[in-house]
């Protein structure tokens, strides 16, 4: 791989928006970090001549993205069934803030999107099958994967599990406050940003858990 490859994906008609082109980013650090930064992506393929987009979880190991199912899902039948695979776009997508402009139009969102072009492919190798579910799980929860118990034959029976090389990949980012129009400046309207950002609640123990045993320490960490 060379030096320019290893710094970034190579734009392609499809990763190069038609609009504010000055916001997309190629780089291969960048985009890592922010599909790291979440586990909820949407996937988008055409079945039957209809498009047809699917939320789904997904985990990232080096230039792979895994996505998991059940077998009886169409995505996971026709990317078994297709040859050489299922053409997708998996996008992901945080909040950042609300941009509130003085003008309606100039209202916006800061964001970091990332979108990807690809082939879907089923994962038929059990040793790798097995990898990408416990990457997909400690993708959601790191260490969880390991203070759980692995899927039994049935279990691996009934999910099928997806993977989609990184190759033509782009993101997409927003920051700062808004444009507002020169001639807007002196409106008695507030403008400015209203920061979003997730958190999580205190852990709650299932009704049926065994008394004594704690919170795990990558819970609390959270």
């Amino acid at each position: 791989m060379s030096a320019t490859a290893a710094a970034g994906y190579e734009p392609t008609g499809r990763t190069v928006p038609t609009r504010s082109a000055d916001r997309a980013s190629y780089d291969r650090e960048t985009i890592h970090a922010i599909l790291d930064a979440d586990y909820v992506c949407h996937l988008g393929f055409v079945r039957d001549g209809a498009p047809v987009v699917l939320p789904t979880l997904y985990g990232r190991v080096g230039e792979t993205l895994y996505l998991h199912g059940s077998t009886g899902s169409r995505p996971l039948r026709a990317a078994g069934q297709e040859d050489p695979g299922l053409p997708v776009c998996v996008t992901v997508t945080h909040v950042d803030g609300l941009v509130l402009a003085r003008s309606a139009f100039h209202h916006s969102i800061n964001y970091r999107s990332v979108v990807v072009h690809g082939i879907a492919r089923r994962v038929t190798d059990e040793a790798e099958r097995r990898a990408a579910l416990d990457a997909l799980v400690d993708h959601v929860v790191p260490g969880r994967a390991a203070d759980s118990r692995p899927a039994d034959a049935k279990e691996l029976a009934a999910t099928a599990v997806l993977r989609v090389d990184l190759a033509e990949v782009s993101a997409k980012i927003r920051t700062g406050g808004p444009n507002d129009e020169p001639e807007d400046l002196a409106l008695p309207h507030w403008s400015g940003v209203l920061p979003v950002a997730r958190s999580y609640g205190a852990p709650v123990p299932a009704d049926d858990l065994a008394p004594g045993i704690p919170v795990p320490g990558y819970l609390t960490a959270r």
